[in-house]
């Protein structure tokens, strides 16, 4: 299946299947998390005209060229009073603009004379320096959309409208499962022919950047029954995420439990690496199967589980950006598989690791993206590529 048929369909059963609980949580605990409904503004900002900069506020038709007498001076922070006829006020950036006043001077372009009336030396403008009530928001308007994941710029937003708590979507819950009997565990010693099990650390600290609440169910051992009851102890999760036993193999259980207790709608892409990606359901439950090299696992999350579980809470826009770069290597051998190299841009060119093996995660440690190559297709130097960027879908 070509990965944008499957991206395609991954994303229609997430939006069949939405998370509908929300939480109301405080600012500080929103980070990352998606906001249930729109965030409509219930105030001006802002809330009255205030000075862009320092320097002193008059009303234009009161000045015809001559100095003028200080009336106040007015802080941020400080309510003033009307302007008085004849006078400018000395103002500070960010404070209220008096009632009368429509034009502030910076205070570069004014001297102050003997007399400590102040003389202006340019040309004045109406409205010059004042920043408008409302010119960012205005009561009633939507600020923020339901489905927008919550980042520091988000979360000041709503701070500056006097937000001390938003509504936002349920955490979706995730099972992390691994399977493999040549799996083990950081920390413990490793027999022949084991190996330690990167993908759950990987997924599992990927899943809590998303915002997601993580349930770790373990290592799986190659063994039918025990996939089937292990599987069936998952029932309360929103998604079982699995790596390994998804490929054609004996020893690869997943599929099988899926056609037998479930059903498989997914199965075999045609991206490299990631070939052996799985989605299906088993009992109700969706399971997506990633492969068990790390980095098929790492691409294939990037590309297809992390845009599934955005979406399913309810964000729309899931798709990271691709920028469009001159490729600073040669790629002889057309494929028919969609390729994902590991690689990073130096000197405004995209250069790939030297060891694209799907069992090398250091060719990711070493990226700073994915250098995406067509189907059919070959590159020399120069030619254009895909890349995206890892922070686009790490987080």
């Amino acid at each position: 299946m070509a990965v944008e048929v499957a991206q395609q369909r991954l994303l229609e059963m997430a939006t069949a299947t939405p998370i509908l609980q929300r939480e109301h949580v405080p600012l500080a605990a929103a980070q990352g998390r998606v906001l249930a409904e729109d965030l409509v503004s219930t105030l001006d900002l802002p809330p009255w005209p205030n000075s862009a900069m320092d320097g002193y506020a008059l009303r234009l038709a009161d000045w015809n060229g001559e100095p003028l007498e200080v009336s106040q001076r007015i802080f941020a922070g400080q309510a003033p009073e009307p302007l008085a006829a004849g006078t400018c006020a000395r103002i500070f950036t960010g404070a209220p603009v008096p009632a009368g006043a429509d034009c502030v001077e910076m205070q570069e372009n004014a001297v102050i004379e003997s007399d400590q009336r102040v003389r202006f030396t340019e040309p004045l403008v109406s409205g010059q320096n004042i920043r408008a009530q409302g010119q960012e928001t205005t009561v009633g308007e939507v600020v923020l959309s339901a489905g927008t994941r919550l980042g520091p710029i988000e979360l000041g937003l709503a701070a500056s409208l006097g937000c001390a708590s938003l509504d936002v979507v349920r955490k979706v819950r995730v099972a992390v499962l691994s399977t493999g009997d040549e799996l083990v565990e950081p920390g413990q010693a490793l027999a022949l022919g084991q190996i330690y099990n990167s993908n759950r650390v990987l997924l599992c600290s990927w899943l809590q950047r998303l915002g997601c609440e993580v349930v770790d169910a373990g290592i799986l051992p190659d063994d039918l029954p025990a996939t089937r009851e292990r599987l069936a102890q998952l029932s309360d999760v929103d998604l079982i995420l699995s790596t390994g036993g998804v490929s054609v193999g004996e020893a690869d259980f997943l599929g099988v439990a899926l056609r037998e207790e479930g059903e498989l709608s997914l199965w075999k892409l045609a991206i490299k690496p990631g070939k052996p990606l799985t989605f299906g359901h088993f009992r109700g439950v969706p399971v997506i199967g990633l492969p068990g090299n790390p980095a098929s696992t790492l691409v294939t999350f990037a590309l297809l589980a992390r845009p599934y579980l955005l979406r399913r809470q309810g964000v729309q826009s899931v798709a990271p950006l691709k920028f469009t770069v001159p490729a600073g290597f040669v790629w002889p051998k057309a494929g028919n598989r969609r390729e994902y190299l590991r690689g990073r841009l130096e000197n405004g060119r995209a250069i790939i690791y030297r060891n694209q093996s799907s069992g090398v995660l250091r060719s990711a440690a070493w990226a700073d993206g994915l250098v995406e190559v067509l189907e059919g297709r070959t590159l020399a130097e120069g030619d254009e590529t895909g890349f995206i960027p890892l922070s686009e879908v790490l987080g």
